[in-house]
């Protein structure tokens, strides 16, 4: 029943069920589809914008939230439970990137940072038309020290698969032969930054880093 009015909607849309099961099935694979990250994403998101609803009433039935950020032209996946941007009725949770997202402690933190300086950048107008923002390793460095007293991983390894994580999220990108490790590098951090890491993960962090005054004594001890 159900999906016979699924074929029927899909014809109408001119949308064959395999190329309808490609779309959903890559959404909740990846947790995210970037129409600019590659031709065949770019392709998959111009078959969803054809296909919104029908998208939304299938993933809406297995308990799946989906964020569409129009301006960007990015969609994400959020799993049943977490708060979804722009929809006041979702439980409150720190981050909603994937189907959720194991992160460790240093792509946390990385996170964070990432968020702070992407504010940072918004503030100062230093955004480019796509809504990105360009950052030094190095900076980021900087800032991670500063922000929250950690570095970044010291081991060759251990860095890349840090940058190669949010990379796989979408939320950062780099030439593949950019050597992450080196400070000289740069990378583009994407404006759905801001929807992964929500404002009450930075309200928590802001509530965790110590005052100014209770570092100028603690200095001054």
């Amino acid at each position: 029943m159900l999906t016979d009015a699924l074929m029927e909607a899909l014809e109408a849309a001119g949308v064959t069920l395999q190329e309808f099961r490609e779309l959903t099935l890559r959404l909740l694979n990846y947790g995210v589809l970037c129409r600019a990250e590659s031709q065949t994403e770019q392709q998959l998101y111009d078959r969803y914008l054809r296909i919104e609803t029908l998208v939304g009433e299938y993933l809406d039935l297995i308990g799946v939230g989906l964020f569409h950020d129009r301006r960007f032209a990015y969609l994400r996946l959020y799993p049943p439970g977490a708060s979804v941007p722009g929809m006041d009725d979702a439980p409150e949770g720190a981050f909603g990137g994937g189907l959720r997202a194991r992160l460790r402690q240093d792509e946390v933190a990385l996170l964070l940072v990432l968020r702070l300086q992407y504010d940072k950048a918004l503030r100062e107008g230093q955004l480019d038309e796509q809504g990105y923002v360009l950052e030094s390793v190095e900076s980021l460095a900087i800032a991670m020290r500063n922000l929250l007293g950690r570095s970044l991983p010291d081991k060759i390894v251990e860095r890349k698969r840090v940058f190669n994580r949010l990379r796989q999220l979408r939320l950062i990108e780099y030439r593949q032969d950019e050597e992450v490790e080196s400070g000289e590098a740069w990378i583009r951090v994407h404006p759905m930054i801001v929807t992964f890491v929500t404002d009450e993960a930075l309200a928590a962090l802001d509530e965790a880093l110590p005052a100014p005054e209770e570092t100028e004594a603690e200095d001054v001890s």
